[in-house]
């Protein structure tokens, strides 16, 4: 068990040593709606890794793992039944696509927000993920350099939380 701790100033903890972070372009708070660009408050699961296998080869963790393939996309659409949850593309609703062509999704960290069940409009796809050169604001997710999120994501235990702190 342990502790990520996340602030709204860009610094994750863990284990003893910080990392520079990327948080939402609209800060850290409690009231997350989707598209806000907010990055949510609170204590969170960590629910699964997912990771680009021609760019990452086969992680070692205590969370479930699997590779992404070119159909994976998440919805984002608040009144569709699959709002906040995985789904194929292309899809008939709004959903991302989680193939992307840039790094940000070669590895991702599901953050269990608003899952269990969601909530229409509260936010979806919250997730740790690869940052933008120069740790560029997120849509509301928290960003880390490749390495630095491969290191967390290899030493995390399956029931490690992540709070997110303004």
């Amino acid at each position: 068990m342990g502790t990520i701790s996340v602030n709204a100033s860009g610094t994750l903890e863990w284990h003893g040593r910080s990392y520079r972070c990327a948080v939402g372009r609209g800060g850290v708070a409690a009231n997350k709606e989707e598209g806000d660009g907010v990055t949510p408050a609170g204590t969170f699961a960590l629910r699964e890794v997912r990771y680009r296998p021609d760019r990452i080869e086969a992680l070692s963790t205590a969370l479930p793992s699997s590779p992404l393939s070119p159909n994976d996309g998440w919805c984002d659409d608040p009144a569709d039944a699959e709002y906040n949850r995985r789904v194929t593309v292309p899809y008939a609703k709004s959903a991302e696509s989680l193939w992307r062509d840039d790094h940000l999704y070669d590895l991702i960290v599901v953050i269990g927000y608003n899952d269990d069940p969601p909530v229409s409009g509260k936010g979806s796809a919250i997730f740790m993920h690869v940052a933008r050169e120069g740790y560029s604001p997120t849509a509301g997710c928290i960003a880390l350099s490749k390495d630095d999120l491969l290191a967390i994501v290899r030493s995390v235990a399956k029931d490690t939380t992540i709070e997110i702190v303004p």
